[in-house]
């Protein structure tokens, strides 16, 4: 999957994400994408976070900490 698609599909949880309280919409979206994205998926999107997060909507960095960091393949 390319970084875009990622990029674009954490985006897409987040937009959802922001009607919430700024700190239940972090939860909500670490939880999301812990319990549905596989390692493959959040090690792509760790790559995106690590090389800065260009493009990445801020409630996803914000999340980041949250988010499971898988095991290197």
């Amino acid at each position: 999957m390319s970084a875009d698609k990622i990029t674009r599909m954490a985006n897409d949880i987040a937009k959802f994400m922001e009607s919430k309280p700024h700190a239940e919409g972090v939860a909500l979206l670490a939880s999301h994408i812990n319990d549905f994205w596989e390692p493959r998926m959040r090690r792509q999107l760790f790559a995106v976070i690590d090389a800065g997060g260009a493009d990445l909507r801020p409630l996803v960095m914000d999340a980041a900490s949250e988010i499971r960091r898988p095991q290197a393949a």
